[in-house]
């Protein structure tokens, strides 16, 4: 059985088509500037739709808060590490990446939901973020890839300290929506290596050609 085309389509860096990961990412991005302009002109304080823990209402939030932010300042803060990693998290094609950035949607919402303190508001896509970056860095050990593992040294020397933000102690941050985004990436990239290990092991064996056989009577 060949399994070689099913492991090099898992060890990819980049996208398989690029063009299609800038616009559906610059589209994301998009749309959250779109929000945020309308919650700055209109009277609607948008922000009160974020995560609000255990309260049944604020359940909405868990599907709703990446999409918000407090401000311009946590807008931009998002948007270079929501570019570069939700791009590089498209390597294994469009599908696959709906289905990993749904994961960490909504276990870093959920995650919010059940541990923040009460009558707190969490919005903002760090949790995403958070989540892309580990999916990516983790993606190299599931799937065995020397190539995704430098990638992910790379993340790390640029963008290693932001890990912290996983940790409990700056005020008006998230470290839950962090951590719980971070652990939702995690699984992600376990149940992505679980379903490439599997369709490695459905393709079918290549066809091997054979050597014609003598001709002629003797």
């Amino acid at each position: 059985m060949s399994t070689q085309p099913a492991t090099r389509q898992a060890a990819r860096v980049l996208p398989p088509n690029p063009a299609q990961a800038a616009i559906v990412v610059g589209a994301m991005t998009l749309l959250m500037y779109l929000v945020e302009l309308v919650d700055a002109v209109l009277p609607a304080d948008l922000d009160q739709y974020g995560v609000v823990p255990r309260e049944a209402s604020g359940l909405l939030g868990v599907l709703w808060s990446p999409l918000l932010h407090h401000g311009w300042d946590h807008l931009l803060a998002n948007t270079i590490p929501l570019l570069v990693f939700a791009f590089l998290s498209m390597a294994g094609g469009l599908a696959q990446w709906v289905a990993v950035t749904a994961t960490i949607w909504v276990v870093s919402g959920l995650g919010v939901w059940l541990t923040s303190p009460s009558q707190s508001v969490t919005v903002g896509a760090s949790g995403l973020c958070f989540g892309w970056l580990l999916f990516l860095l983790v993606r190299g050990v599931f799937n065995r890839s020397a190539l995704q593992l430098l990638v992910a040294v790379g993340l790390l020397l640029y963008w290693g300290t932001t890990l912290l933000g996983v940790l409990p102690g700056n005020p008006g941050v998230s470290w839950q929506g962090h951590l719980f985004g971070a652990l939702g990436g995690v699984l992600a990239a376990w149940l992505v290596a679980l379903g490439n290990r599997s369709t490695a092991r459905r393709v079918p064996a290549e066809p091997r050609a054979e050597l014609p056989g003598p001709t002629g009577a003797l």
